[in-house]
């Protein structure tokens, strides 16, 4: 609902505390005065928020970060709002999957390096000579795949 909000004024109405961070969930947004009440903290970023000039947030001394001038010390950014992670990730796979990914990337690095000088003799032949049918298939496939595409030239 607060998604397709288009404007929004709420200039002196004597409101206090901090600007919510649902506000800055808020893309649509084409119109936007906070300003006189008594509000505090740091101005949430968002993707819209920022965009308005500092008249939008005029008479609220206690307020600070942009598009404001007055810089935010660490009491004043508040719960939540000290570190930004992943901001475009919600549920955190970004993160998780590159540290998954990383750690098997490690595991299967190291084995192809170490572990084929460990392994016996029989067995690293027969590993090549699978590695090698392998690559000669995905080769073969990749011409095919390109022969089948319509030349662009």
């Amino acid at each position: 609902m607060l998604q397709e909000l288009d404007s929004l004024d709420l200039s002196r109405n004597q409101i206090n505390g901090r600007i919510p961070n649902s506000l800055s969930q808020i893309d649509r947004i084409s119109y936007l005065d906070l300003s006189e009440n008594d509000l505090s903290g740091k101005i949430p970023i968002g993707t819209q928020l920022q965009s308005f000039g500092p008249s939008s947030y005029g008479g609220n001394p206690l307020l600070c970060g942009l598009p404001l001038l007055r810089t935010c010390t660490e009491e004043e950014k508040g719960p939540g709002q000290t570190v930004l992670v992943n901001q475009d990730d919600k549920d955190g796979l970004i993160s998780q999957g590159f540290y998954i990914s990383l750690g098997l990337g490690f595991a299967v690095g190291f084995w192809g390096v170490f572990g084929n000088s460990s392994i016996q003799q029989v067995m690293q032949i027969y590993i090549l000579q699978f590695l090698d049918c392998f690559t000669d298939w995905l080769y073969v496939k990749a011409e095919i795949i390109r022969q089948r595409m319509p030349n662009t030239r």
